[in-house]
């Protein structure tokens, strides 16, 4: 059995219990209250319990979890007010980067996105999204491959192509939605969508590795640069999810999580989402931990999560939050009414009172049952706080277990090549067709001349002696003419 990850104290330990960790969580709190190193901490304590995780690092600040920690004063301070002895120590890392500039580049297929979440990822309507999903259908129905984005744009010209027979079938494929698509296409790509889009794609195995020691790799997503693309960073997010429930198999509850997932700024998970998705997530969230993944939340409120989620986030800490709108207050007592009260304390009044570093925090107890909502100093993690150094950053890419794995884009033949192909052998056909009328035309106009001149010439065609008497008197005209005549005629009389 693992053991208890220590969160903090409060009257008593406040413990995590890894068989229990796969149910979820939220760790919400207003900005500069300490989420990010509650994040940092619990994912040091998974990793040192063999379990593999994967953090979004917004603020481009927890990379010095790969770095020993020592030095901080205030950490230093709190552990000795919790009575803990250091243990100051780095963490195996491997870093990720959609864009591939602060670590290894993740990609996806467009087939392995999929129509619903491409659709939201490029903010479609509904008749854009039932125009994308045809083209989908069509690829499949003519095995053609969607790898990259170029691929879509030359499956959408192919719908666009066969508009008319495809409509039969399918319904309306209007030239205005597969513009529209074509021109978010394009917005997408000017923010670095299309770096994200091809091969080799992500091998969920790599996300899931321990280091010699048996420690779990934590996966260190840059999404600092990524935050100018919400809907890239949120579409992503999800796709990981719905991959993992895919691919891996039921297991039930384990004794601890296989992966750990930590997903920063979670609201944006949520914002705008088309009912379809929401429910496609909170199916995913709910059956997702039978496959041991966990799957925690960081947001400012959890009034930013959908309660149908929520209500599936066993394991709780709450930082503080402020009120100074009566919508704040409303989500105040929203998060404290979801808590199991504590008769020691106003939970509702205590969430506005927490220091830094403090958190009201439930767990799930071994019965699976929510814990009475304490009151806890959290515990620091024993990593570095704030981010690594480029040189330390550097020596571990280069080490890396995935390095120079997915650094080259691979671009095999896909919709792209063969659709390209087909059209240069149809725009041939059609030259050689064209070419064909061209010479039959011609062929045509010169039969038509010559049996022109044929007829021309037969008109012309008299004798030689009639020549020659027409000519004889075309002559008798002439003045030289009519001597040449008395002449003949002079002679005659005179015989």
């Amino acid at each position: 059995m693992a053991d208890p990850i220590l969160i903090g104290m409060g009257d008593a330990p406040v413990n995590l219990l890894p068989a229990k960790a796969n149910r979820h969580g939220i760790i919400a709190g207003a900005t500069g209250t300490g989420k990010t190193v509650t994040m940092q901490m619990l994912a040091e304590s998974f990793s040192r319990q063999g379990v593999p995780c994967f953090v979004a690092d917004i603020k481009g600040d927890l990379s010095g979890i790969s770095q020993k920690g020592g030095g901080n004063q205030k950490v230093e301070d709190r552990l000795g007010e919790l009575g803990i002895s250091p243990d100051y120590s780095g963490n195996p890392v491997v870093f990720w980067d959609l864009f591939g500039k602060q670590g290894h580049p993740i990609r996806a297929t467009v087939s392995e996105m999929g129509p619903l979440l491409l659709s939201r990822m490029l903010e479609l309507n509904d008749t854009q999204e039932g125009v994308l999903n045809i083209a989908f259908r069509v690829a499949d129905e003519q095995g053609l491959l969607l790898l990259d984005l170029k691929d879509l744009r030359a499956m959408l010209v192919e719908v666009a192509n066969r508009a008319n027979e495809l409509q039969q079938v399918y319904g309306n494929v209007s030239a205005a939605s597969v513009g529209a698509i074509q021109r978010n296409l394009l917005v997408l790509e000017e923010q670095g969508g299309d770096q994200f889009f091809g091969e080799p794609a992500l091998d969920l195995r790599d996300f899931m590795r321990t280091d010699l020691t048996g420690r779990g790799v934590i996966n260190v997503l840059a999404a600092d640069k990524l935050m100018s693309s919400p809907k890239l960073y949120s579409t992503f997010l999800l796709w990981l999810l719905a991959e993992l429930f895919e691919v891996l198999p039921e297991i039930g509850d384990p004794e601890k999580p296989k992966i750990v997932f930590f997903f920063d700024e979670a609201h944006l998970l949520f914002t705008d989402a088309p009912k379809p998705l929401l429910e496609k997530v909170n199916q995913v969230v709910r059956l997702i931990r039978s496959k041991g993944v966990g799957v925690y939340f960081i947001t400012q409120n959890p009034a930013d999560i959908p309660d149908s989620v929520l209500a599936q986030l066993g394991n709780r800490v709450q930082h503080a939050l402020r009120a100074f709108t009566p919508s704040e207050m409303k989500g105040i007592k929203a998060a404290s009414d979801s808590f199991r009260a504590n008769p020691k304390f106003d939970t509702e009044e205590a969430i506005t009172q927490l220091g830094v570093g403090w958190g009201l925090v439930s767990v799930l107890d071994e019965k699976g049952a929510p814990t009475v909502v304490e009151k806890t100093a959290v515990r620091p993690p024993f990593s570095r706080l704030g981010p690594a150094a480029p040189d330390e950053k550097q020596v571990l890419l280069q080490g890396s277990p995935v390095a120079n794995k997915y650094e080259t884009t691979v671009d095999r033949e896909s919709a792209y090549e063969k659709l390209k192909v087909k059209a240069e052998a149809t725009a041939k056909e059609e030259a050689e067709a064209e070419a064909a009328k061209q010479r039959a035309k011609a062929e045509a106009a010169a039969a038509k001349e010559a049996a022109r001149a044929e007829k021309s010439s037969a008109r012309r065609g008299d004798t030689l002696v009639e020549s020659v008497i027409k000519s004889t008197m075309r002559s008798a005209g002439t003045s030289i003419g009519r001597q040449i005549v008395r002449g003949i005629l002079g002679n005659l009389f005179k015989r």
